[in-house]
């Protein structure tokens, strides 16, 4: 698996590693803010160097979209252990192993006050993860191309089409839209 690192020619329109953006955000995302701190989330997952990804920070989400939290974690068992004594509690709670993309990564998924959150774990370095890597580039393209193109991403999203999908669509990418996605040069 090739490790992408932030292109260097990227530059962020927000600060995604820390999430005081949610405050002047969608009600969405001002709501997401509040429930995520007074709940102390990210501070319960300080080791792991989270970071809150998808598409609620850029703001294509839907009425379900979940809360995606990334973490880098060494140590499998710990993390399920760990998210388990943190977040065990919570409505729907469960977490499971499985391989994503020939990556180990532990997920656990549950929900507080009708915000379901997935946390995802792998022992890549979370700035490093596709997710984090597609959420820039994403943020990046709605930046540029405006009101229409977010629009058209969730009519596209809200028919049953993926995230990744529905830009590669707008944009004419051919292959798999997870890997050209991390191809473009922004």
């Amino acid at each position: 698996m090739e490790i992408i690192e932030n292109p260097s020619n990227l530059e962020l329109t927000k600060d995604f590693k820390h999430i005081n953006y949610l405050k002047s955000g969608n009600d969405r995302q001002k709501r997401a803010y509040a429930v995520i701190r007074k709940l102390n989330i990210l501070d319960q997952l300080k080791a792991y160097d989270p970071i809150l990804t998808g598409t609620i920070p850029i703001g294509i989400d839907l009425p379900d979209s979940d809360l995606d939290i990334i973490c880098q974690c060494n140590n499998h068992k710990a993390f399920s252990l760990h998210v388990t004594k943190s977040f065990g509690h919570y409505d729907h709670f469960k977490v499971y192993s499985t391989t994503y993309q020939n990556i180990e990564s532990t997920i656990a998924e549950f929900k507080v006050e009708q915000l379901s959150f997935e946390i995802f774990g792998q022992h890549i370095p979370t700035e490093q993860q596709n997710a984090y890597q597609h959420m820039l580039i994403e943020d990046k393209i709605l930046t540029e191309k405006g009101l229409k193109f977010k629009q058209e991403i969730i009519r596209l999203k809200s028919n049953g089409m993926k995230t990744e999908p529905a830009f590669a669509k707008l944009l004419g990418l051919s292959g798999d839209p997870y890997i050209e996605l991390l191809k473009l040069e922004l």
